[in-house]
């Protein structure tokens, strides 16, 4: 305002004095209305209970305006709040999720296959894993030696009688041992477990691949996708009792 402009002001009746203020430049530009961001967390089998956890007592929500959905075949475990809300409805779900490094070293899928050198180094790699760091030393020699060997076996047997297939298949069982220890979480975010692994090999001409399976493994993972379900539940229940649990 300029020092020589004048403002007339009429106070209000019984008003004695009032403040004036003066403000310049722009006013600041009024932020477009928004819905509020819908909650929608997922992750692994204990996300629903971490989340409860957290918010269940600070009024975020009321127990009762939620509900739990179980599928225990998919594994999942799915938080619905303030249900009836179209603003502030919201979700957090959990999924068992299988050890990325079970897949990695290719157990119990026909598909992954392995050509002895290449799972021999990674086997060396992926050291840690073994129970026994002799066994994996042995384990990797034999493994980046077994095309050397069998081809070896398999020409002193054409040589001698014309036929490979009884002594290509005594190499292949003798140079590998029958079956090795691992310990490695079978859910992510889970314990660990020690199973056993067996090497089954593939034959096709002088060519050799291997397949890892191990009974035990399968095993575990159905066990572990039971037991883990019911703690999370039991957990849940204990934290916030009167959510209705549901299952699909």
């Amino acid at each position: 305002m300029n020092q020589e402009e004048k403002i007339q002001v009429n106070l209000a009746p019984g008003q004695e004095r009032m403040t004036i203020v003066n403000l310049t430049g722009r006013a600041p530009e009024q932020l477009d209305e928004k819905e509020p961001i819908k909650c929608d967390i997922k992750g692994t089998i204990s996300a629903v209970r971490k989340y409860l956890e957290k918010r269940v007592s600070v009024g975020q929500f009321q127990q009762k305006d939620c509900h739990i959905l179980v599928n225990r075949e998919a594994g999942k475990i799915r938080l619905v709040f303030n249900e009836s809300d179209y603003y502030n409805r919201g979700e957090v779900s959990g999924s068992l999720i299988i050890n990325p490094k079970l897949k990695e070293f290719g157990i119990n899928d026909p598909t992954n296959v392995w050509k002895p050198a290449e799972l021999g180094i990674f086997f060396k790699m992926n050291r840690t894993y073994f129970t026994d760091r002799d066994e994996n030393m042995k384990l990797v020699s034999d493994l980046m030696n077994f095309t050397a060997n069998v081809n070896s076996t398999i020409n002193r047997s054409i040589n001698q009688n014309g036929s490979s297939a009884d002594e290509f298949s005594q190499a292949v069982n003798s140079n590998l041992p029958e079956k090795f220890k691992v310990k490695m979480p079978i859910l992510k975010g889970e314990k660990s477990w020690e199973f056993d692994i067996e090497t089954f090999a593939k034959i096709s001409g002088k060519e050799v691949s291997l397949v890892l399976i191990s009974p035990d493994a399968a095993a575990l993972i159905e066990d572990a996708k039971s037991q883990t379900i019911e703690k999370e539940l039991a957990a849940i229940a204990e934290i916030a009792p009167d959510i209705a649990i549901i299952d699909e």
